[in-house]
């Protein structure tokens, strides 16, 4: 069984938002796989279904960014999953806009859900996908930049590395994480 988690915020308000690409990412899967987000349990609106024979779960916290940690737990513990069975996708300032980038471990870089998740894992050795969002140039605070939407422009991008990191979902079920991420990360 393998869990793909998006974070993002809760609300239309935040709908297309940058902070929210985590879950633009689960919602590409769900239609992939004809898996509906239908069941709001564990602090999250998640599906289940089957790809390739394997067992997957798709999820989203509901718990806004800060707390996504807790919706995550709860799903592990249910589910009693590893964390070598999770992966989490995530907006990431300190990319280029569009970039993806896979990883099997590493700090939170100051993303508070993945302090969160990190916090109630009780680790940063988990997967994951980031997602280049860029930094605001204009001296934009951080938190309007990140519950900022694209612009036309960075839409085509993004709906490309939206395309991508479901791609490489998609080829963790066939193969090992660390042979998607010599693919992936180039």
């Amino acid at each position: 069984m393998k869990l793909f988690v998006g974070l993002g915020n809760p609300g239309r308000q935040y709908d297309k938002t940058r902070h929210n690409i985590g879950f633009e990412v689960i919602d590409e899967l769900s239609k992939r796989w004809n898996i509906s987000l239908d069941q709001a349990k564990h602090k999250g609106l998640y599906g289940k279904g089957f790809v390739g024979g394997e067992k997957v779960i798709l999820l989203k916290p509901l718990t806004y960014m800060n707390l996504s940690g807790e919706s995550i737990r709860a799903v592990m513990d249910f589910y009693d999953m590893d964390l070598e069975d999770i992966v989490v996708i995530y907006d990431d300032l300190d990319m280029p806009t569009g970039r993806i980038r896979l990883r099997q471990k590493g700090s939170a870089g100051g993303h508070n859900g993945i302090k969160s998740t990190i916090a109630h894992t009780g680790t940063q050795e988990f997967k994951r996908i980031r997602v280049g969002i860029s930094r605001p140039t204009n001296g934009m605070a951080i938190t309007d930049w990140v519950l900022g939407r694209f612009t036309a422009e960075e839409n085509e991008q993004m709906a490309e590395a939206v395309m991508k990191s479901a791609d490489a979902c998609e080829e963790w079920i066939k193969k090992p994480f660390l042979e998607v991420m010599n693919t992936f990360n180039q």
